[in-house]
């Protein structure tokens, strides 16, 4: 007790010394994001997990949408209680439908099939107005075909349509994660990241480099996808990856990517599942796809090296999808073999610390 008050006076004259924290709006909880620890070698490289899916809305393209918005607005793009449209697969349609309402305007989201219905689910919830065009029966993201509808709702409205493939505040918006990369662990040795309009990996790395930093980056798309080449043809991953006939952003800056991968959906959705049973922590399909990259990957880096991975998204948005047994198995992505493997891969590496600490000791 403070001396010379009483009980309920020296609660108040704690409450005033201790600084609150307390926000007023949603958007104020985006960032400062944790790191978890998924594995590590016998060699001291340790594989990190940047988890985004701990901003509000549940993924890392809030980040991108609050920036594109401000852009808009210091650009005289966007004016008092105007219009916003944006073809989507759906966090960056969250994203925007969550600053749209903080800022009063309206948002309509152009959507396909292919979306994840949770994340359909939440833009409602949050106000946005969905447009749906058709995937003609091909089971891939209708990426050509929202951007045209996208385009056409723009002309006729007059609403502002961001463009997150062309927009720079897209990769402007990852300047804070980069920081906190930074402020965390000084410098990391590899980032690996989903690529879909690239703005989180290669913003992200952009602005690492431009700190001096030396890391080594590796984007991976689903396959499929015709970001590093390759033909197109459908997949199931959502949110990374450009289909056949769609002219890749200008925000895939490929100065800012070491390597390129594809992952399969079979072997990305048994990554995230496996994750799943390690950590407790459900993460999207295109995490799985980079954390399995980054696991193949580790035994190449020098020893005591730290990989991060851009987990962008939560997997509770794909409880009906990539944890959904019956879901996979109609699509024949139910692949044992490939969760018997990553399960195989991570008991090595624990293993392998297990080994090295035994001969430091002598035992």
């Amino acid at each position: 007790m403070t001396a010379g008050l009483a009980p309920r006076d020296a609660d108040r004259e704690h409450a005033r010394t201790v600084p609150e924290r307390v926000v007023r709006r949603a958007s104020e909880l985006i960032g400062r994001t944790p790191l978890l620890e998924l594995t590590r070698t016998g060699t001291g490289t340790r594989l990190l997990l940047k988890l985004e899916q701990f901003n509000p809305t549940g993924s890392a393209k809030v980040r991108m949408a609050r920036e594109m918005v401000l852009h808009a607005e210091r650009a005289g793009l966007l004016r008092p209680g105007g219009h916003i449209v944006e073809p989507t697969s759906g966090n960056t349609g969250t994203g925007l439908a969550l600053i749209a309402l903080e800022r009063g305007y309206t948002f309509t989201a152009v959507v396909d099939g292919h979306a994840a219905r949770d994340k359909l689910r939440a833009m409602r919830a949050l106000g946005a107005r969905l447009v749906f065009v058709d995937n003609g029966g091909s089971g891939g993201p209708s990426t050509v075909a929202r951007r045209a509808k996208a385009a056409e709702i723009a002309a006729a409205t007059g609403a502002y349509w961001p463009d997150q493939h062309n927009n720079p505040g897209n990769g402007a918006g990852y300047r804070g994660l980069a920081g906190e990369l930074r402020e965390d662990l000084g410098d990391i040795d590899c980032l690996i990241g989903a690529v879909g309009t690239g703005g989180s990996l290669c913003g992200t790395t952009e602005e690492l480099r431009r700190h001096g930093s030396r890391v080594r980056t590796i984007g991976v798309e689903p396959t499929g996808s015709i970001i590093f080449g390759g033909p197109g043809r459908p997949y199931w991953q959502t949110g990374a990856g450009s289909p056949a006939g769609f002219d890749v952003g200008s925000n895939v800056d490929y100065r800012h990517i070491d390597e390129g991968c594809k992952v399969t959906d079979a072997d990305a959705f048994a990554t995230a599942r496996v994750v799943a049973r390690r950590t407790g922590l459900l993460v999207g399909g295109t995490a799985g796809a980079a954390i399995h990259v980054a696991l193949r990957r580790l035994l190449r880096l020098r020893p005591g090296s730290t990989a991060v991975v851009l987990v962008c998204d939560a997997g509770e948005k794909y409880l009906d999808s990539v944890y959904d047994d019956d879901w996979l198995l109609e699509r024949g992505l139910l692949d044992h073999l490939a969760h018997q493997r990553t399960k195989r891969l991570l008991t090595a590496y624990d293993d392998s610390v297990r080994l090295a600490a035994a001969e430091r000791t002598g035992t």
